[in-house]
């Protein structure tokens, strides 16, 4: 396999296997509604609705990121969006952290990811485009 191919091949597969997170996650918020948070019901209808609307939005967001995996390399604009929706969640997460206080260490782990990793990504997908046009470069397209 040549170094080309090794680089898309594992920023391929890192991306599946934390594409797997929103899309597990999303769907056990569907199922189980804010008890999957381990919180005692009752809880308001409002915030159960609110709560599976959005696991439903993590959900989808884990899906796209699965349709940037084949032929990652062309899929710039789609892997930028998800990256930029990910990344406002994490500042959201953020704004909850730092207003609230320090969540579970699944939440903080995610803050990490949708922070840090998700834009080393971005880097690391223009790298790959780059080597695939055989630039060397890095592009912004």
């Amino acid at each position: 396999m040549n170094e080309q191919m090794s680089g898309k091949a594992a920023l391929q597969v890192v991306v599946g296997v934390l594409a797997a997170t929103p899309v597990l996650v999303g769907v056990e918020g569907i199922v189980s509604g804010p008890e999957f948070l381990h919180v005692a019901a009752p809880w308001p209808v409002d915030l159960d609705s609110h709560f599976r609307f959005l696991s439903g939005f993590f959900l989808a967001i884990g899906l796209a990121w699965y349709s940037c995996i084949p032929s990652i390399e062309t899929k710039t604009e789609r892997f930028r969006l998800l990256a930029a929706c990910t990344f406002a969640g994490g500042l959201a997460r953020l704004v909850s952290l730092l207003l609230v206080g320090a969540p579970s260490l699944g939440h903080v782990a995610g803050l990490c990811i949708e922070l840090l990793s998700v834009p080393a990504l971005v880097w690391w997908q223009g790298h790959v485009v780059n080597k695939a046009s055989g630039t060397g470069q890095f592009s912004g397209a």
